[in-house]
């Protein structure tokens, strides 16, 4: 029997943990994180910021992309800042229904944290059950001592992903939205497009209208559709800032497969090394 945490708590779940000992809930929100944060917040919980806490941005986007893993040291230090031990259990939401939320459980889980749970529905799914909210900063944990060594999930860069284009026994699959994966709009990057040969399945389809994730039922049909004869272990996932690809690997996990490599520099660093794309005429 498989003993394993799952990927993601209901709100009422969430509810029972809350104040229980080891337990610490992040908010993840994002951009204006702090600002919705500082305005009403789920009791007790810290906040990370994606582009400081979770990202180690450089001067030009085409070394990474817009939001590139940071060393595993200043992970570290962030985690220690907040408290987080290794024996903590995270529980993580943001006002996104989990696009934001799952850059850091990807995160976690790729160091070795294996209790770490992103909240399905995320704010809102808090607010509508009824979970305490406070305003103003939550009062810091004490700084504690977390030991981490390396990112034990697959990761792929520019030269990996230029390779695995032209295997029949890869798949390379973009997360964005439609539009953008066609190239009609880009409303963040400088060019609009996609890299050819990319398949696209947006992470918005992981969830119910409710903005919670779809059944492990649902997303096993939907994921085995998507990949075919290949494997999920093959696959490697992006998006815009290798940021969003992580709800879909988080999705993968729900139903149950293996977990497929993040190109993290994803199209931000892509478009902006001279590499083919594919733009909208």
């Amino acid at each position: 029997m498989d003993n394993k945490m799952p990927p993601i708590v209901s709100a009422q779940e969430l509810k029972a943990l809350i104040g229980k000992p080891n337990c610490i809930v992040i908010d993840a929100s994002y951009p204006k994180g702090k600002i919705s944060y500082e305005k009403e917040h789920i009791v007790g919980s810290l906040f990370v910021d994606l582009d400081k806490d979770l990202a180690d941005i450089k001067s030009d986007f085409k070394w990474g992309g817009r939001h590139p893993l940071p060393s595993i040291k200043n992970l570290v230090k962030v985690l220690n800042a907040l408290g987080i031990s290794n024996n903590s259990h995270i529980l993580i939401y943001d006002r996104n229904n989990g696009a934001f939320a799952s850059r850091m459980w990807w995160m976690m889980r790729s160091i070795g944290h294996e209790t770490v749970q992103v909240l399905d529905g995320g704010f809102d799914k808090a607010k509508e059950e009824g979970l305490q909210m406070e305003i103003g900063d939550s009062v810091l944990l004490p700084i504690s001592n977390y030991q981490a060594q390396s990112w034990g999930w697959p990761l792929r860069g520019l030269d990996e992903l230029s390779e695995a284009l032209g295997s029949h026994t890869q798949k390379v699959i973009d997360v964005r939205g439609a539009v953008r994966y066609k190239g009609e709009v880009e409303p963040i990057d400088t060019v609009a497009g996609h890299i050819p040969g990319a398949v696209n399945a947006p992470f918005t389809e992981n969830l119910n209208a409710d903005g919670r994730f779809k059944s492990v039922k649902e997303l096993q049909s939907q994921y085995q559709e998507l990949l075919g004869e290949v494997k999920s272990k093959d696959a490697i996932f992006h998006c815009g800032s290798g940021v969003t690809a992580c709800h879909s690997i988080l999705a993968l996990d729900i139903a149950g497969f293996e977990i497929p490599a993040l190109y993290v520099g994803s199209w931000s660093e892509w478009s902006r090394n001279n590499k083919p794309m594919f733009t909208h005429e």
